[in-house]
């Protein structure tokens, strides 16, 4: 079964999914998954609440495991959030800017939405830092927007 789909019946209906982008910043995968290697986003309708992103990285460790041949991983799913005024991902590996939030897993804030642009951070990866990447997480950004507008009307009218 591919990826998305699996990730689709795990997590709800996919909203947006970017184009396939290389990823030749660095070589770190490239031992276990080999070359060349490719990254895309998958946004999902269902919003989640940000509690539940420990949950929700260790149920994509499990869907790596099953996409894994002799013992090496074919797959690589970082599942994150997007907020306003932030994009952050969940990682297992911990380091110095990275905060714990339970079950093994650590946020780690990738972008910060500032001055009408995402702006990088120190320890930003490369590809994520790149002008496709956040090209893509601007038109995210924006739908997302518009989607919570009727959500915000009611709120503020009843």
């Amino acid at each position: 079964m591919p990826v998305a789909s699996e990730l689709s019946d795990r997590f709800g209906d996919i909203d947006m999914i970017s184009r396939w982008f290389s990823f030749d910043y660095t070589s770190y995968y490239e031992p276990e998954m080999g070359a060349p290697l490719y990254r895309r986003i998958v946004v999902f309708k269902r919003l989640i609440e940000q509690e539940d992103l420990p949950g929700i990285k260790r149920a994509t460790n499990e869907i790596e495991k099953g996409h894994t041949e002799e013992g090496k991983r074919q797959v690589n799913i970082d599942p994150g959030y997007l907020l306003h005024e932030r994009f952050v991902l969940a990682t297992g590996k911990n380091f110095t800017h990275r905060i714990y939030i339970g079950r093994g897993i650590y946020a780690d804030l990738t972008l910060i939405y500032t001055k009408g642009n995402f702006q990088t951070l120190p320890w930003t990866y490369p590809d994520y830092a790149s002008e496709q990447m956040t090209g893509f997480l601007r038109e995210v950004r924006k739908k997302y927007t518009i989607d919570l507008k009727p959500v915000a009307k009611c709120a503020s009218t009843s």
